[in-house]
């Protein structure tokens, strides 16, 4: 099986990429009990546990000509002269490309996870993070695992995009340990969330939802850590140094919004860059997913207590401030509910197929429903 460099659409890309570290390890001598909404997560962190290779059906397939068969209508070129000007071998060509570029970003903010998750662990002062980012150490593994053997069924894959890569640097450069937090558990987890469930509730492909759906319920858990380690934090510090990570936020939301430019796509496919960046740029349903985006992030960086006239002024120049009251709460129970109805679904699958009652095919639309 060929690595994922091998099918990357951007030429020279290096095998590696370094990030220089400078933060205290800190050793918790104290092995107390711990906060006990901390410690119910990291239990539930335990408890929850898969493994992808058995959990995910990976006899099923992507689509040959929309592999995540996703509504055509949603990419940011449908209805442009560009979009009318191509074949229909162009346009399954172009499909491909760009959900897999959107997947490969999903697999290497994983692994950035991992990394930070890793950092969190050694860095958090706090035996109670400790334990659980341990727990998101292992999920991100499974994660990356997940989105890698996905991304192999595409045939083609692209690297880390260059405004995710300068977020990811600041996260693990700054020796504040809730930098971290706040780059990957807050915004880079929130981002993802609501990335990935817009292709677990809009996919028509029974593969592409299930990956997102198993993903999105340990991310759920993920960010629920953030939130409550920085909740606790935050109040302890100076009103400078919150208008500090207030600053951060903002700075980091708007990279994040604007790096859905997809010019990598357009470059490898040899289309015109600045012109299709320019539809994409123009276009009312990407417009519409980029605020959707900061849907689980709004509410979380309200909850946490960094909700002074910088952050406000910037949400609402993103149009995204009516988002604060969303139900963190409610939207996690319903990513794990979710979750749980793949499984029992496959389960049911499984039992009709074992006793012959649906042939291959009928099983996989079965469980697509």
């Amino acid at each position: 099986m060929a690595s994922l460099r091998e099918l990357y659409a951007v030429p020279e890309v290096d095998s590696h990429w370094t990030v220089p570290q400078e933060y205290d390890v800190i050793f918790d001598w104290e092995f107390d009990e711990g906060r006990t909404q901390l410690m119910h997560l990291y239990q539930k962190g335990k408890d929850m546990q898969w493994d992808a290779l058995e959990r995910i059906d990976w006899t099923l397939e992507l689509d040959e000509e929309n592999p995540m068969q996703l509504p055509v209508e949603g990419n940011a070129l449908y209805g442009t002269p560009i979009w009318n000007r191509m074949s229909k071998k162009d346009r399954a060509l172009y499909m491909r490309h760009s959900q897999s570029w959107n997947i490969s970003q999903f697999l290497q903010g994983e692994q950035a996870a991992l990394i930070c998750a890793a950092k969190i662990v050694g860095q958090v002062p706090d035996m109670d993070a400790k334990f659980y980012a341990s727990t998101q150490t292992m999920d991100e593994a499974r994660h990356i695992e997940a989105y890698k053997k996905l991304l192999q069924k595409f045939g083609v894959s692209y690297p880390m995009t260059r405004p995710l890569q300068v977020l990811v640097d600041q996260a693990l450069r700054d020796p504040r340990w809730d930098i971290t937090y706040l780059a990957m558990q807050v915004v880079i987890e929130g981002l993802a969330l609501a990335a990935f469930g817009t292709i677990r509730d809009v996919s028509q492909n029974p593969l592409a939802q299930m990956v997102n759906a198993y993903v999105m319920e340990d991310e759920a858990r993920h960010v629920a850590f953030g939130r409550l380690t920085l909740r606790d934090y935050y109040p302890t510090l100076t009103e400078a140094e919150r208008d500090e990570r207030e600053e951060f936020l903002v700075d980091a939301c708007y990279l994040m919004r604007d790096r859905f430019e997809g010019r990598e796509i357009y470059e490898a496919l040899d289309m015109p860059v600045e012109e299709c960046v320019e539809y994409t740029k123009q276009s009312e349903i990407n417009q519409l997913f980029r605020t959707l985006l900061f849907q689980r992030i709004v509410p979380v960086v309200k909850d946490i207590g960094l909700w002074g006239p910088r952050i406000r002024a910037a949400y609402e120049d993103m149009g995204v401030i009516h988002y604060a009251n969303q139900d963190i709460d409610a939207m996690q129970a319903d990513d794990e509910r979710i979750a749980a109805d793949f499984d029992a679904r496959k389960a049911y699958v499984s039992a009709i197929a074992a006793k012959g009652g649906l042939g291959s095919t009928d099983a996989d639309a079965t469980a697509a429903e």
